[in-house]
């Protein structure tokens, strides 16, 4: 389905006639995903680029029922963003609409790993064309696809690989054939010792390897997208990462000597305030009212993201240490944080007790960059998702850091570890309410929370100098967008 079309697509950009370069973007079909994809497509656009954003329709219908026409246009996400160079398409992922995907997550999965590729494949020959709109095209996929090198091979066209996690997850995933070899992954008892093998990685203890590589079946769905989608990546033209090269200087060295990588993050809505283009796939609460009736860095925000679940047990273990620890907390409860279909999971009384003295407040869904802007902020109990640990970091708060899934325990290494940035909370599922009620006290009151803020407060820093005039990531992206330009003929020059 296509929407509104850009203004002069392929037209000449001024640099010698040639072609204006046409970048496709294509994130995959995840809301921490799809945040930073439409933030970088929004960036290409500004640098003189025709973009094509492709949605699946079930990502579109999610974002526009839940109130997200916001930004100006109900069938296309970006007529509120102007400048018209930004082409909207939709896809079908093969599947209803009406389709659970959160309670059938492995079934939807099996469709995105082999239904999705023939629908983007015949979307692509329209969008793409040949002859000389071809030659000015570059595929720009998120790198868990099982299809871009392969498709853009058969296109004639450069695979720009858009990684949304930090540089340690690409590198561990790229080398799972060294972690096979030495007996710590894909195996049915993986040592236990620590790595020290893995190019650009200091010592990584086997727990803070991602979920996926710490399990020993790997036969699942999700197994067989990294392992086909880390065959796609050693095919990719070119890396583009959502960190920041300060942040990770080893490991983005080592990744440089295997193949053209950028670090162009942090990728965040510009003004680090409500997007212009709508990307949230629940419907936002506005909190800014409650907020402002809070003292300065009194505030607890929770939040476990958009994708993983925790159990009942968790979620009762942690919500009565955060009762327990006095503190005042905004409380972001994604509808199937459990389940799709439990609704009400937290412990009964929760939400009177939470209501009684006014010190809490529980939603469905918010606009977090705006909450962790506010100056009631004091910390952030999160599930360590990458994108929720880059807005920290910009806004200066320090984290708790819980994770559930996926890249969130490399991540939580990062934050606790490297960047001592936040503190560990439970261990895989092992959460009880003391600990929880004592982490939080010592960060909100104690003088762990001071040094806490400290060193956040550098990493916040090191994230703004990124990103200004003459920062890493700035020269980065410079890079980049001379590279994409000269291999799509349209000529280099910056703006």
């Amino acid at each position: 389905m296509g929407q509104q079309q850009p203004q002069d697509a392929v037209a000449a950009n001024g640099n010698g006639g040639g072609k204006r370069p046409h970048a496709v973007v294509i994130p995959y079909p995840l809301q921490g995903h799809v945040i930073p994809a439409v933030h970088l497509a929004l960036r290409l656009a500004a640098r003189g680029f025709a973009v094509t954003f492709v949605n699946t329709e079930s990502v579109h219908r999610q974002i526009t029922s839940s109130g997200g026409g916001h930004g100006g246009g109900g069938d296309d996400i970006f007529a509120g963003a102007g400048g018209g160079a930004i082409r909207y398409e939709l896809v079908s992922d093969g599947f209803p609409l009406g389709f659970d995907r959160s309670l059938n997550h492995d079934q939807y999965m099996e469709g995105v790993l082999h239904v999705l590729p023939a629908h983007v494949d015949e979307l692509l020959r329209r969008v793409v064309g040949d002859g000389d709109d071809a030659a000015a095209t570059c595929l720009v996929a998120d790198t868990f696809f099982v299809w871009p090198a392969t498709l853009a091979r058969k296109l004639g066209v450069p695979y720009v690989s858009f990684w949304t996690e930090p540089a340690i997850i690409f590198s561990l995933y790229y080398h799972m054939d060294l972690l096979t070899k030495n007996g710590h992954f894909n195996c049915k008892e993986p040592r236990k010792d620590t790595i020290t093998y893995v190019p650009g990685v200091e010592a990584i203890e086997p727990g803070e390897l991602m979920s996926y590589l710490q399990d020993t079946d790997t036969t699942t769905v999700v197994h067989r997208i990294i392992f086909r989608a880390f065959e796609e990546a050693r095919g990719a033209d070119y890396v583009v990462c959502n960190t920041v090269e300060e942040l990770e200087p080893s490991t983005i060295a080592a990744l440089r000597r295997e193949r053209p990588f950028y670090a162009v993050g942090p990728i965040l809505p510009a003004g680090f305030a409500r997007s212009a283009v709508a990307t949230s796939m629940w419907a936002e609460s506005d909190c800014s009212r409650w907020l402002a009736a809070q003292p300065r860095r009194s505030v607890l925000y929770v939040s476990f993201g958009s994708y993983a679940h925790v159990t009942r047990r968790e979620l009762h273990e942690i919500a009565r240490g955060v009762l327990a620890s006095g503190a005042r907390f905004l409380w972001v409860m994604r509808p199937d944080i459990v389940s799709s279909d439990d609704p009400d999971p937290l412990p009964d009384g929760f939400a009177a007790a939470a209501a009684a003295d006014g010190r809490g407040v529980v939603v469905p869904w918010c606009c977090q960059v705006e909450v962790l802007a506010h100056p009631a902020v004091a910390a952030f109990l999160t599930h360590c998702g990458w994108n929720s640990i880059l807005e920290s970091a910009w806004a200066g708060v320090p984290m708790l850091c819980f994770p559930l899934l996926t890249d969130q325990f490399t991540n939580r290494r990062l934050v606790v570890r490297e960047w001592r940035a936040g503190v560990a909370v439970g261990d895989r599922g092992a959460v009880d309410a003391g600990e929880v009620r004592a982490r939080i006290e010592g960060v909100m009151r104690g003088e762990e929370g001071e040094v806490l803020r400290e060193q956040v407060g550098k990493m916040r820093a090191t994230l703004h100098a990124a990103v200004a005039p003459g920062g890493s990531s700035r020269r980065g992206f410079d890079e980049l967008v001379d590279e994409l330009k000269r291999r799509c003929g349209g000529g280099g020059g910056r703006h």
